[in-house]
């Protein structure tokens, strides 16, 4: 089994179809792990809930997910009710999955049992300070004290995140940022595990939400 792990997909149902081949995903064999935000902004969010639940991928949410869900904008119920029932956080032996990501003072077993103002920091966090607190606005830059919240991360499992377009794609030994602003005329990515290995598709720019 190889377990692929995909960026911010946004409704792009089709570069997710080809991202899925580029990858020789099998289904049944591999595992497919989403970063949430898997609707919202593109041209096919219930094309991608479809396609994702019948491949049986184990996503985890982000902040779009659970704005759509709050606001009951999928009509499809079925999927509605398969997308609320997915984690913000999933822990493996060697991994960490979350869509934004991890506060500084989290240990593993916080991870289970988080309060919704902890979800929010887990789906929305881009900079924070090693106490965890957040700037104002993300945008220019906040000087220090604030640094990207993987600057303060000290767990020993590998993070892999999504939610932050305009860092890109993110290679270290701690961390592997995914969110390559697919909706934005960017690339889809995945990362697949077991081969250390990224793939790549272009995106597609048809903002429609």
């Amino acid at each position: 089994m190889r377990r692929i792990f995909i960026g911010d997909i946004q409704g792009c149902l089709e570069p997710l179809d080809r991202l899925l081949a580029a990858t020789g995903f099998q289904a049944g064999v591999d595992q497919l792990h989403p970063l949430g935000d898997l609707v919202s902004k593109g041209p096919d969010s219930l094309g991608v809930l479809r396609r994702l639940h019948d491949l049986k991928a184990a996503p985890v949410l982000g902040n779009h997910d659970l704005s759509w869900l709050r606001r009951g904008k999928i009509e499809d119920q079925p999927l509605a009710t398969w997308l609320a029932a997915q984690p913000v956080v999933r822990v493996m032996d060697d991994l960490i999955m979350v869509h934004a990501g991890l506060h500084p003072e989290w240990t593993e077993s916080d991870l289970s049992k988080l309060s919704d103002e902890q979800i929010n920091f887990a789906v929305t966090v881009r900079y924070c300070t090693a106490a965890g607190a957040r700037p104002k606005k993300d945008w220019p830059p906040p000087d220090p004290p604030f640094a990207p919240w993987d600057a303060h991360y000290s767990g020993s499992k590998t993070v892999v995140f999504g939610h932050w377009a305009r860092r890109g794609l993110v290679l270290t030994d701690r961390v592997i940022g995914l969110d390559s602003g697919c909706v934005y005329g960017g690339k889809l990515s995945a990362w697949i595990a077991e081969e250390d290995r990224v793939v790549q598709v272009a995106g597609q720019s048809q903002l429609v939400d």
